[in-house]
């Protein structure tokens, strides 16, 4: 059982991880410090984008908007946290 709650683990730590390098990167193309029209860059941005929007687009739907503030991310890890959390307790 503990193999399977370390592979959990380490699959929730790597969308994490892959979360916050997408916010990095949409911040690096929205202040022109990152090309978005290279071949490389459009390719990252788009697999992170397809594996982050649907998820933040979901919170994004329910949380009301506060201006030019996305805060769909910070809600999205601190209930990934949670549920790590729960986790752990639940089978501990």
């Amino acid at each position: 059982m503990y193999s399977l709650l370390s592979l959990i683990d380490t699959i929730v730590d790597l969308y994490c991880f892959t979360l916050i390098a997408y916010v990095v990167v949409t911040w690096l193309v929205t202040f022109n410090i990152i090309n978005p029209w290279q071949p490389l860059t459009r390719s990252i941005i788009n697999g992170l984008s397809r594996l982050h929007d649907p998820v933040l687009n979901w919170i994004r739907s329910v949380v009301p908007s506060l201006g030019g503030l996305d805060i769909s991310p910070v809600i999205l890890l601190l209930a990934i946290q949670f549920a790590r959390n729960l986790l752990f307790e639940l089978i501990a």
